[in-house]
């Protein structure tokens, strides 16, 4: 066995170190902050949904008489911001960035808040953007929250680490959609929590059917569901499966996100809701 380089990104062991080395990454809140828990929603892949399921979240826990906020670590491809129909500027004070609030309360801090036009490309190195991760954390007045949403990026990179590493995360939800690298797709993002001593709340699919409005039909657009046989395996909960609605890509593409139900997912936002009230 090789002699430990204390380099935990670059390793899959699952040693003691890595525990005290991911302490000593967690960056602190600022005096204006007390964030009780932090979700992320992560996937190994881009365009399954991950921030339409970052965003019901929260808006569900706000429903529900919870404080919560987004973090939006997708920073080359923030779309939260527009999810609720936010088109003002975030502010600031002498000491801190102001995240925007939505109708519902929700507080939100993205890339797309701090850009004069939100149709710039941000093209940056992975440091520079891991450090504006950082400071949504530690330069954020986020107030009183009982969850903190993180939306991913897609993938196992630098920004993921750096949420991993930079914020005390308490769990991950994974998403994904019923298609044949639903597997590996998964097991990228549960192995690399796993490797960051993350635990893994449950799996999403969205996409997971199209039901036809004249005959109430369930049809399985991707082809059959591998979802419950992978989170089997890995002995995690399915969470959700969201269906294929146009009603849903119409109101989100409107900045409506507030208007969506999505029932599928009561049942973990009131065990979020449970939690937040036990503490």
């Amino acid at each position: 066995m090789s002699e430990c380089s204390h380099d935990c990104s670059s390793c899959q062991s699952d040693c003691s170190s890595r525990k005290q080395t991911r302490a000593d990454f967690l960056k602190p809140m600022n005096k204006y902050s007390n964030i009780k828990k932090v979700i992320g929603v992560v996937s190994g892949k881009g365009g399954v949904g991950k921030s339409f399921v970052s965003c019901m979240l929260a808006e569900k826990c706000a429903r529900a008489g919870l404080k919560v906020g987004i973090l939006d670590a997708d920073v080359t491809g923030p779309s939260v911001p527009k999810s609720f129909g936010i088109t003002s500027r975030a502010m600031q004070d002498e000491e801190c960035l102001l995240p925007t609030v939505t109708t519902n309360g929700i507080k939100i801090m993205s890339i797309n808040l701090l850009l004069e036009d939100v149709n710039s490309p941000v093209v940056w190195r992975g440091p520079v953007i891991s450090g504006v991760i950082e400071q949504f954390w530690s330069d954020v007045r986020w107030g009183e929250l009982d969850y903190l949403f993180v939306d991913m990026p897609p993938g196992t990179g630098d920004v993921a680490l750096t949420v991993f590493q930079s914020l005390p995360v308490d769990g991950i939800v994974i998403v994904s959609t019923p298609q044949d690298l639903v597997k590996m797709i998964v097991n990228k993002a549960y192995n690399m929590a796993k490797m960051m001593n993350v635990p893994v709340l449950g799996l999403v699919e969205n996409m997971s059917y199209y039901v036809c409005p004249h005959c109430n039909e369930r049809i399985n657009i991707f082809g059959e569901s591998k979802i419950d046989e992978t989170a089997q395996e890995l002995n995690v909960p399915v969470l959700a499966k969201l269906p294929v609605n146009p009603d849903i890509n119409r109101l989100i593409d409107d900045g409506k996100i507030s208007e969506i139900e999505c029932n599928e997912l009561d049942e973990f936002t009131d065990a979020l809701k449970q939690s937040a009230q036990a503490k």
